[in-house]
């Protein structure tokens, strides 16, 4: 512990905390100021836990800690083995609860930082079952999953980019090395121009030129489009057999089946159904609430030590023992027509039992089909949109996974001759290497040994011969030397020579014994590398399998873990439910009339009797309506008439006033003439 709390100051004392704490003060810290700095680590870690918990209630600060603790995955020590212990310690700040907590945060902050980010985008919300009905719900829902799925992948590529090496620096050199290869080209593709530009009627033969290619393109465009049909076309064939097939079976089907049968199955559903609705659920409901009632007694009692514990055992040990012994009597009293109907008692328990495993039976295998359906459904839409085609069935796929199987095999054994040559490509590579650093070794050594022994220069005696051949050329040329001196001066580099090489025979009789010697631990080391490339071979074996036994277990603590949260979530849906019924009940059964009218069946009678009587007026009203329908409708078309013939009479009499004011007119120009 002392350990402990010194690595816990240390690191409060450290950024980005700076608390200035030592042993003794931090040690003297009160509850309260304890829980205030394991919110301020989880704010760290997580802002959005960054608060004041005097601002906050203890049951919420507890259940804020606890949610933030699971999703970084915290368990706690050994030594706190109930759960509520834990919890009833956290709200309380005791201390041996919140120093292992800080403890184990302030160890890895930065792992457990990555981790909340992480949580924040990847904890699944818990949606009922009910709800996902809803088309928009599910789709909603689905949108969300694919979404989490986009940035988890974004993420894993975030993090190999992070950690694949790449760096500014060789991005620079990459570039520009590009741009020196692209001066290259360019340069290259000048020097053809220019060399081009010699040649007679270069334009036309550059034209023809491009031409070609963009008819090559064509063709390989029109080859491509001619495959996609044929696929295309192959596929629609495919697709029509099996439409064929299935409307072959749709026809079989029909004529087999006959009403009495259908019948039959819609009476053995009805019965089987019925016996659901009125039995095994009704059953199995009152279970559910004994279960539950129980369960709420246990929570509501407070908790109960091992030495409880033992009192109860003892007390149900007892009356299992008075129910023992109250059965003997009975068995000793019976009477034989008690004895018939027990026996009769006992056929109808164990019918009525194999009744019900029948059921479950025939309900989970129901469950089970449906299930089925829906995956092959999956299945097949993934089909679809992975290969624009129709799952192939039957004989298709008997040849499709023939034809898989010995692609398979032939790409196996492809993989291992591959993997063949790449090792013996790489024992050749390191063979290669050895013997390069051998011989750089031995002439390292053999002009060590020649320098001991006072022979240097034995390995360039050649050169050396070579140069003094031509130096002697060179001096005959020059000074006309005889050939006595020329024979002199060969015996004397003869002699030299013999000299060297009987200096230097024990030398190579010494490497051959060195060369021999190699070999052997060049043998030898070989045999050991094979053993150890199998045995490293074993052991990633094993780690993969452990893998994915890891992978696996961790899927399945997912999957139990939503399981839990569902059930809860159906939990309270039913204790609220249940609370409603009682206060139905309560009101519906209550003496007092004003309570009695808050009951929502008064509330649903009253409204259903106030619909009636507007539903008979509006009855009568239409049968009212519908009686003078006729006169009013002649009505009408007599107001209608009435209409028109108003409008015709005021053109009529609009007619008329005009041609009396041209008469008028006419009478008065005929006057003026006759005074003129």
């Amino acid at each position: 512990m002392s350990d402990q709390i010194k690595f816990i100051v240390e690191k409060l004392n450290q950024e980005p905390f700076k608390k200035n704490y030592n042993l003794i003060t931090f040690d003297s810290l009160e509850s309260m100021q304890l829980l205030q700095l394991l919110s301020d680590v989880l704010g760290e870690i997580d802002p959005k836990h960054a608060v004041d918990i005097r601002e906050e209630m203890p049951e919420q600060t507890a259940k804020r800690m606890l949610s933030l603790l699971g999703i970084l995955k915290y368990k706690p020590p050994g030594s706190i083995s109930d759960l509520s212990a834990f919890r009833q310690g956290l709200v309380t700040g005791s201390k041996p609860i919140i120093h292992p907590v800080l403890h184990w945060l302030l160890q890895r902050t930065s792992e457990l930082k990555k981790r909340a980010y992480l949580a924040r985008f990847l904890v699944k919300l818990d949606v009922p079952a009910e709800f996902l009905q809803d088309d928009t719900v599910a789709e909603t829902n689905k949108q969300y999953e694919e979404l989490m799925e986009a940035f988890k992948n974004l993420h894993k590529e975030c993090e190999q980019l992070k950690t694949s090496g790449f760096s500014t620096a060789e991005i620079r050199r990459d570039i520009s090395a590009m741009e020196e290869e692209k001066d290259q080209l360019m340069k290259r593709v000048e020097r053809l121009k220019k060399r081009v530009e010699t040649v007679q009627n270069h334009q036309r033969m550059l034209e023809i030129a491009r031409q070609l290619r963009l008819e090559k393109e064509r063709e390989e465009s029109l080859a491509q489009q001619k495959q996609e049909q044929k696929n295309q076309l192959f596929h629609a064939e495919q697709r029509l057999q099996r439409v064929q097939l299935q409307l072959k079976e749709m026809h079989h089907a029909v004529v087999d089946s006959k009403p009495e049968s259908l019948m039959k199955k819609l009476e053995e559903e009805i019965k089987f159904n019925s016996y659901l609705a009125t039995e095994k659920i009704p059953r199995e409901l009152e279970s559910k609430k004994k279960s539950l009632y129980f369960l709420q007694k246990v929570v509501a009692e407070p908790a109960m030590s091992q030495s409880d514990l033992n009192v109860l055992e003892i007390k149900i040990n007892e009356v299992n023992a008075q129910i023992n012994q109250l059965i003997e009597k009975r068995m000793m009293k019976y009477e034989p027509i008690d004895s018939k109907f027990s026996m009769y008692r006992q056929q109808a328990s164990i019918i009525s039992r194999k009744k019900e495993a029948k059921a479950e039976e025939l309900q989970a295998a129901k469950e089970e089909m449906l299930n089925t359906e829906k995956q092959m459904e999956q299945k097949t839409n993934q089909a679809r949109e992975l290969e624009g085609s129709e799952v192939l069935k039957g004989d298709e796929f008997k040849h499709y996974v023939n034809k898989l199987r010995s692609k398979n095999t032939y790409y196996k054994k492809k993989r291992l001759e591959l993997a063949e040559i790449t090792a013996e490509y790489g024992i050749l590579q390191r063979t290669e290497e050895l013997l390069k650093q051998r011989d750089e070794a031995l002439q390292q050594q053999l002009q060590a040994i020649e320098e001991k022994k006072g022979i240097s220069g034995y390995s360039s005696t050649q050169e050396e011969l070579e140069r003094v051949s031509a130096v002697k050329s060179e001096m005959d040329e020059m000074k006309g030397r005889t050939l006595d001196n020329m024979s002199e001066m060969v015996k004397k580099l003869n002699a030299m020579v013999a000299d060297k090489k009987s200096s230097l025979a024990p030398v190579i009789k010494e490497l051959r014994q060195l060369r021999q010697k190699c070999q052997e631990l060049t043998q030898e080391c070989d045999e050991k590398k094979g053993q150890y490339d199998s045995c490293a071979a074993g052991l990633e074996s094993n780690r993969s399998a452990l893998e994915q036994e890891v992978k696996g277990l961790l899927e399945e603590c997912i999957q139990e873990e939503s399981n839990y949260r569902y059930i809860h979530c159906m939990k309270k849906n039913i204790e609220v439910q249940l609370q409603r019924a009682k206060e139905e009940m309560k009101t519906y059964v209550s003496p007092d009339p004003q309570e009695r009218r808050k009951a929502i069946r008064e509330q649903y009678t009253r409204i259903i009797l106030e619909q009636e009587n507007l539903g008979k007026k509006l009855r009568e009203k239409q049968k009212v309506v519908r009686e003078s329908h006729g006169p009013n409708m002649k009505q009408v078309k007599m107001w209608q008439d009435f209409e028109q013939l108003m409008e015709c009479k005021s053109e009529c009499f609009l007619k008329q006033q005009n041609q009396t004011a041209i008469g008028q007119v006419i009478q008065e120009g005929g006057k003026d003439r006759l005074v003129l």
